[in-house]
């Protein structure tokens, strides 16, 4: 572990920051390495409300969760990274298309991210002398959106995302966790101020409270990480035609009138991710759904969990649910509590 003096460690942090746009991240900002003693009772009491539904896995890991120390030997300092998604394009609003959420229209942002990612450290590695550190993308235990709020580039909203007063909220987080001492940024103030467009837009009332969203009711969740076909009726009702995740608080979010359009072409749209009708998915077999979505976020919750949910958008569209029953059948359901994979992230 190396130090430096106050004048070499801001030259490297502001050396770092330009690398990370060189590369193609939209900003980069850097948080001291340090336990999260606020964040991680927040953790605490909203996992033991319950607020995690099915996703047991959010429980194991939790000190490495809230102290970076425990995922790099010697932490100093944490780098966190933003990278756009937003491409100009628009989901049907006809309710026999099925919806996509925007962030998993193209490939998988674990896989683009890592890789920059990991030109970054190489990067600072030959740029400090050396430096001991590690890579991760949102599958690991790292509460991404803390350590980006503490490094100033942006604040958790009301709907649990984080936002940035330059681009909005459409993009990914990513982290570098180094035991170099660099020159930490200041967080900046939460702009949502008196405004609950996302509470009031949410149609399964999943945000219980300003900056609390209950899983059990989200769609995001019910759709990609809930695997059981138990799902409340009044909850399949407000569903709609999203058959993975939901984007309907951050559409309505006025912040995001600053986003831009991103630079990474890996996020532009597959073809047929927008303008598939739901009887076309329902038609789809899990040899197919393997090879339409290799390398893409839609295969989370497996091709089961997919049919379920092209299932209850149909009926949704339809009205008719004895009728759907015969297109999209109940499909044996695997155990769908397993964590992200990768949970210890190079």
């Amino acid at each position: 572990m190396q130090d430096f003096e106050k004048e070499t460690r801001v030259r490297l942090s502001r050396a770092i920051k330009e690398e990370a746009v060189r590369i193609g991240f939209d900003a980069c900002g850097i948080s001291e390495a340090g336990r999260l003693d606020e964040e991680s009772r927040r953790l605490e009491d909203w996992l033991l409300a319950g607020r995690h539904g099915s996703m047991s896995w959010m429980e194991g890991h939790f000190e490495k969760r809230t102290n970076p120390k425990l995922l790099v030997d010697g932490a100093r300092s944490v780098v966190s990274v933003l990278h756009n998604y937003h491409h100009p394009y628009q989901s049907s609003n006809d309710p026999n298309i099925g919806r996509i959420s925007r962030y998993a229209w193209g490939d998988d942002y674990h896989d683009v991210m890592k890789r920059k990612l990991r030109s970054l450290l190489s990067w600072l590695d030959e740029e400090a002398g050396g430096v001991k550190g590690r890579v991760f993308v949102d599958s690991a235990p790292v509460l991404d959106k803390a350590w980006a709020a503490r490094a100033g580039l942006g604040w958790i909203g009301k709907h649990s995302n984080l936002i940035s007063t330059e681009i909005g909220s459409w993009f990914f987080i990513g982290e570098l966790i180094v035991d170099l001492p660099l020159d930490p940024d200041e967080p900046i103030a939460d702009h949502c101020g008196t405004c609950t467009l996302c509470i009031d837009a949410c149609p399964t009332d999943a945000i219980v409270e300003p900056y609390v969203v209950d899983a059990n009711r989200c769609i995001s969740y019910l759709t990609i990480e809930h695997r059981e076909d138990d799902v409340a009726q009044d909850l399949r009702d407000a569903m709609g035609n999203w058959i993975f995740g939901c984007d309907i608080c951050q559409d309505v979010c006025p912040w995001n009138k600053f986003r831009r359009t991103s630079g990474e072409t890996a996020y532009r749209p597959r073809e047929g991710t927008l303008d598939t009708a739901l009887a076309e998915w329902a038609e789809i077999d899990e040899a197919s759904f393997r090879s339409r979505f290799k390398n893409s976020p839609v295969k989370r919750p497996k091709w089961e969990g997919f049919v379920r949910n092209v299932r209850y958008a149909l009926v949704n569209a339809e009205g008719n649910v004895e009728s759907t029953m015969k297109v999209v059948p109940v499909r044996e359901s695997p155990t769908m509590a397993e964590a992200p994979p990768n949970q210890e992230e190079e």
